[in-house]
């Protein structure tokens, strides 16, 4: 998955992003980026709007956060 072209990026004003690994035993500019994007325990959830210094946070630490595609339920007439 290509996460730096616009192609590979949710459209929506805000992404949400779910941690999937530990920064332990990794450089620590990583863990400072995993903080910046406000994860610091795993399976922790954020949303966050969807502009390019995100991305590039993102894109940092990509094999340790997960773009999480909520799409709101169908809501039935009636």
């Amino acid at each position: 998955m290509g996460m730096r072209t616009s192609d590979g990026r949710p459209k929506g004003k805000t992404i949400t992003l779910e941690q999937i690994a530990s920064p332990a035993r990794r450089a620590e500019h990583q863990a400072e980026t995993l903080i910046g994007l406000g994860l610091n325990k795993l399976h922790r959830r954020k949303t966050l709007q969807n502009t390019d210094s995100i991305w590039g946070m993102v894109c940092k630490v990509r094999h340790m956060v997960r773009v999480v595609d909520e799409a709101p339920a169908p809501r039935k007439a009636g």
